[in-house]
């Protein structure tokens, strides 16, 4: 496996692609586990372990990808992001994690999360769907390209499931947590840490909940620090200087998987009326019908890479009509059918794996 190239950015601002160490801070403990030498696994990256003792150094997300690879080479396990993630909670987030310990209710909280994530990841998404009895609470990797994926977003299923334990009370379970990739060899970790039905090759990353628990006050409500945590993470935000194409890819990548991914939702997310911003959107030279098109075959690779989802039914995830009409728009992407890409990532994995 190559190691990537670019350097980690010492404390800087989370702009695309990063992220903050402090989820991952337990990732040298959980290699001295395993018997590894962090500062030898990581010595190829340009870091040493000592970078991961202050939660905000960031790192760009490919490269947290790509050690998290070598990671589970090293160790065997397949299950390695499961157990960095155990041993990190809200606080881990910075910022964004004591503006959710500190709100009124889980509901503000979780609002919180599903709005300011990017403040300290700006690689992933949060969806968040409370229209029904059940509420899904998901995690979406933006880029089809990062390697290992599969240990990302289970690090952020773990840290999400300490999170609401510890918003809830220790006896709080989901009652299914979905993974969007293939089942591993061995799922029981999983299953034990979760406490709940587990399933794979799932559509998205995501816990389901009772919609009751969105009510239950906090015990750490704090007004005070609700608001002073607000305004740093205000601060925070103008000072990454997310722009509108950027704002919109976050909200394209939670719409594709629902049934409205229209231009009046997406604009309503983003706090204009339509008209709004598509005359935006054109003074950028684009529309939104292209970052639409962008948003879904992100995920459309997505799917294809990390599940054995057919593409038939990625096609229904997506919202096509059939699967016809999917096979035209991948070709138009890629150049190839959607079979016929996965097939040749696969014998790309093989060679790489033999070389």
């Amino acid at each position: 496996m190559d190691t990537p190239t670019n350097p980690p950015g010492k404390r800087g601002r989370v702009t695309t692609g990063l992220v903050r160490v402090g989820p991952l801070m337990a990732l040298p403990e959980v290699l001295r586990d395993f018997g590894v030498d962090p500062d030898e696994l990581l010595a190829p990256f340009g870091i040493h372990a000592a970078y991961f003792t202050d939660p905000e150094n960031i790192l760009a997300f490919a490269t947290a990808g790509a050690i998290f690879c070598r990671c589970v080479e090293r160790t065997r396990c397949e299950h390695f992001g499961l157990l960095v993630g155990r041993r990190a909670g809200a606080s881990s987030l910075g910022p964004v994690g004591f503006l959710m310990q500190s709100a009124p209710d889980v509901r503000s909280a979780l609002e919180a999360l599903f709005r300011h994530l990017h403040v300290h990841d700006s690689g992933a998404v949060i969806s968040l769907d409370s229209t029904g009895p059940y509420v899904s609470l998901g995690y979406t990797i933006l880029q089809h390209d990062v390697p290992c994926r599969e240990q990302i977003v289970s690090t952020a299923m773990a840290i999400g499931l300490n999170i609401m334990r510890g918003l809830c009370g220790v006896d709080w379970r989901p009652e299914e947590a979905h993974f969007a990739f293939r089942r591993p060899k061995d799922p029981s970790p999983y299953r034990e840490f979760m406490g709940a039905r587990v399933t794979f090759d799932a559509e998205n990353t995501a816990f389901l909940f009772a919609s009751r628990w969105l009510d239950h006050p906090l015990v750490g409500a704090d007004p005070l620090l609700h608001r002073l945590m607000a305004e740093r993470v205000g601060e925070l935000e103008r000072l990454a200087g997310h722009d509108l194409l950027t704002q919109l890819r976050r909200i394209l990548r939670t719409l594709v998987m629902t049934s409205d991914c229209s231009l009046e939702v997406a604009a309503r997310h983003a706090g204009m009326h339509g008209r709004t911003l598509n005359r935006r959107l054109a003074d950028h030279g684009t529309s939104f019908l292209e970052l639409r098109e962008e948003a879904r075959r992100e995920l459309a690779c997505q799917l294809l890479e990390s599940t054995s989802k057919p593409a038939n039914e990625v096609a229904v995830t997506l919202g096509y009509t059939d699967a016809s009409s999917f096979t035209r728009a991948f070709k138009r992407w890629t150049g190839m059918g959607p079979q016929a890409w996965r097939a040749s990532l696969r014998a790309g994995a093989r060679k790489a794996k033999r070389s």
